[in-house]
């Protein structure tokens, strides 16, 4: 017994929610599907009282009902009348006045006009030409194809910029790239922080020489970030994860990249395995930092 008592609510949730409305109310729901029976019992009702009066009136006033009927009816033909004129329409009693004299194996043709529609998409096509001309051409009020290239491109570069500076603090050795336009900072960074160990251009001292194929540790940005990252302790090399953020990690791996191939003076010996760069990571040192700061425009003017 007390098992079936247990049970009773859940059923009633069922029930209710099987056959609700929405609310968490039953009666709310039995009173909206009452309302809404009543609303059509009433709109049924008024339909029947509306034919009822229709028929006394056709019965008890003939005048008064034929002449609503003739008003049906000339509101008809007026509503044909305009149909027939925009659409260029023109009644059968009327073709022999629009027969063209001429006919070929015994077909006639009609004179019939461009129907009114056409013509009105006809000039509105040319309105709309002129004024898309004055507004895009002419008086500079809209961005022609050209503006709105380089509209957009400025708009792509302020995203871009704004989802580097967002994603900068999250990067990570496995999601590290190649961003030359980071390489002017990581220069920054790399002679305030790294020149004693590798040098000023990177041609190695106590530590590595950073210009060259051959890598202790592994050459590619990844491996670059992560060892910046955790150091080589048993090397000499501190970690610089507790003083450099990710983003300032990553623009000096973007720097180091950029010195691949610059043959500095008084390089130091290889030292490591050679590596095969891929991903076309390969700059030009110093040009590539400065490149990275002046913007790509005033390089190519510096390259011409």
């Amino acid at each position: 017994m007390s098992l079936l008592l247990d049970t009773a609510p859940a059923t009633a949730e069922v029930v209710q929610s099987t056959i609700g409305f929405g609310t968490d109310n039953l009666y709310t729901d039995i009173l909206i599907v009452v309302l809404i029976v009543v609303m059509l019992a009433l709109l049924a009702s008024a339909l029947m009282v509306n034919r009822a009066m229709k028929s006394i009136i056709k019965i008890t006033m003939p005048e008064l009902a034929q002449e609503e009927k003739l008003k049906k009816v000339s509101n008809k033909g007026w509503m044909k009348r305009s149909w027939n004129k925009i659409m260029g329409i023109r009644p059968i009693s009327e073709e022999k006045d629009i027969v063209i004299d001429h006919e070929y194996d015994g077909i006639r043709e009609l004179d019939n006009p461009i129907p009114i529609w056409f013509n009105f998409l006809f000039y509105g096509t040319i309105f709309f030409g002129l004024v898309y001309l004055f507004v895009y051409q002419v008086s500079g009020i809209g961005m022609n194809q050209d503006q709105e290239y380089e509209h957009e491109m400025v708009v792509a570069e302020k995203e871009r910029q704004a989802y580097l500076t967002a994603s900068a603090s999250n990067v990570d050795e496995s999601s590290v790239e190649f961003q030359p336009e980071m390489a002017a900072d990581g220069k920054a960074i790399f002679t305030a922080n790294c020149v004693a160990c590798h040098g000023g251009s990177g041609e190695g001292g106590i530590g590595p020489n950073l210009t060259d194929k051959f890598w202790l540790h592994g050459g590619e940005i990844k491996d670059i970030f992560k060892t910046i990252k955790y150091g080589v302790p048993d090397k000499g090399m501190v970690p610089w994860e507790q003083t450099l953020s990710p983003a300032q990690i990553a623009q000096v791996a973007s720097y180091i990249v950029t010195l691949r191939d610059t043959n500095p003076a008084n390089p130091k010996a290889p030292q490591g395995d050679e590596v095969t760069y891929g991903g076309g990571q390969v700059a030009n040192g110093e040009k590539a930092a400065d490149d990275a700061k002046t913007g790509p425009a005033e390089a190519d003017k510096k390259a011409e």
